[in-house]
This record gives C-alpha cells, sequence and structure tokens, in this order.
C-alpha cells in the first residue's frame, strides 16, 4: 500500500490503521511535512520515504515505483477503508482465482462533509481504480485531478464496500482547497493552450450548479448539498478566472520578449 503525504497529522493514523492485516508492506511518501506526520507513519510500521512534489500524478507515479509487491493498493492520506472493504480485500488476498480475474480494480468512495455523509450531489458512488498489478497503468489526468489508467486491453473489476473519504472538516477547509486546486489546475489548463472566455466561464459555472444539485440529487443531501453545489460552483468560477489571468500574464511576456 502506497499513501503520499504533506502535513497530514490530522489523518494519517486513521488511514494506517485501516490498512493493518491488508497489506503486507505501507510506504508513505512524504514532501516535508512539518508536522508529526513521519514520526505517526514511522510508530506503525510504515516505510517513510522523502520525495519533492512536483504534482499529484507525478509524486502518485513516483510513489508506486516504491512498492515491491506485485499489487499496489494506493490510498489517499485523508481516506481508509470502511469494515466491508477491509473483508473484501482480505478474501481477495485469499482467493488466487480473483487475484487473476483483472488488472484493476474499482472501490466505491465515500466522502465525509463536516460530519455529513454525501451520497448524492456527484459524490457517490465515486468509483476509484485503486488496486491494480504492480506495472498494469499509470497515474494520468490533469493535476490535480489524477486518475489511475490502466495499459490498453486492462480489465477491471469491483471490490465491495467503501473507502472512507474524509475530506473536509469545515467550509474554510473546502475554500482552502478550492484555493489551492484552482492554482495547480488553472495552470495546467493554461501549459495545455485552453483559453476560457467570459461567457464559456460563465456557462460552466451556471452547469456546474446544476450538474450538482439537480442532475445529480445534490438537493437530497439538503443543506450540504446546496453548500457543495454552490462551492462547486465557485470552485470552477475561481479555476477559470486563474486561467484567464495566466493566459493573459503569458501572452503579455511573449509580447514582450519579441
Amino acid at each position: 500500500a502506497v499513501v503520499i503525504t504533506k502535513n497530514e497529522e490530522a489523518n494519517i493514523a486513521r488511514c494506517l490503521a485501516s490498512l493493518k492485516g491488508v497489506a503486507d508492506e505501507v510506504i508513505v511518501v512524504d514532501s516535508g511535512s512539518t508536522d508529526s506526520t513521519c514520526e505517526l507513519a514511522l510508530a506503525v510500521g510504515a516505510r517513510v520515504v522523502t520525495h519533492a512534489f512536483q504534482g499529484h500524478i507525478e509524486q502518485k507515479n513516483w510513489a508506486r515505483q516504491e512498492a515491491h509487491g506485485e499489487f499496489v493498493l494506493s490510498l489517499d492520506a485523508d481516506e481508509a477503508l470502511d469494515d466491508v472493504l477491509r473483508k473484501d480485500l482480505m478474501a481477495w488476498r485469499a482467493d488466487g482465482d480473483r487475484q487473476e480475474g483483472a488488472d484493476g480494480w474499482i472501490v466505491n468512495r465515500l466522502t465525509n462533509y463536516c460530519g455529513h455523509w454525501v451520497r448524492h450531489s456527484g459524490w457517490y458512488p465515486d468509483r476509484k481504480l485503486r488496486l491494480w498489478r504492480k506495472d498494469a497503468g499509470a497515474w494520468g489526468g490533469v493535476n490535480p485531478h489524477d486518475r489511475f489508467e490502466l495499459l490498453p486491453g486492462g480489465q477491471e473489476a469491483r471490490l465491495t464496500g467503501d473507502l472512507l473519504h474524509y475530506s473536509y472538516n469545515s467550509r474554510a477547509d473546502h475554500l482552502k482547497q478550492i484555493a489551492y486546486f484552482s492554482d495547480i489546475a488553472a495552470d495546467a489548463l493554461s501549459r495545455s493552450g485552453r483559453e476560457a472566455g467570459w461567457a464559456l466561464a460563465a456557462g460552466k459555472v451556471v452547469f456546474q450548479w446544476l450538474k450538482t444539485y439537480v442532475l445529480r440529487g445534490g438537493f437530497r443531501d439538503g443543506q450540504t448539498g446546496w453548500t457543495i453545489a454552490c462551492l462547486s460552483a465557485r470552485a470552477t468560477r475561481v479555476k477559470y478566472g486563474k486561467l484567464r489571468r495566466l493566459n493573459l500574464a503569458r501572452r503579455r511576456l511573449k509580447a514582450g520578449g519579441r
């Protein structure tokens, strides 16, 4: 099992405790924590490796190569296996036929938002491929939204139970993540040549709210669903605003260099 970290002392003990008895080897790849993350990981027997952070995709691809086992299980520090998923993973370990049936295994992720488990809003089932044969694929996507991608022809199967995601303890945590992720996403989009006019950005903001609250049933999550829909729309607005500013700055820089 592999976990990437930076300043995750509030989460890492819960994450690693859920892996006890499931993984033969637990590797924590840390990118410079200044809290007790590394000490907590070492205390429960994890191997801690330090590696400079160059992006979520890059860090996870580097981390997976540190694993020695035939199969790799990837968790984020704010995630943990629930009891059903733990039991199914133990059964999977004992069943050679199940191991031969696929190259990667998908789990459902259930997110806790400020103390509420979110079962709608497009957040559940948030299917993630988190267990795979080593070298059966690699992390891809666009930072910070990484995803594991099997090589062409790779076969997927499913595990039962949920991967519990303790995402936000407060609205302030959500706003902080919006600021952080929007910086990364806007930079990645700008580098890829994406543009974002006012009309396109406004349309994406409105659609994001409608998709989250109406089309994906956010209204069924009550006040939590309303908050998620509004902040999801805000995240889209912030991301495309930063993208416009980055593109303008790069055009000016390019023009000045001529």
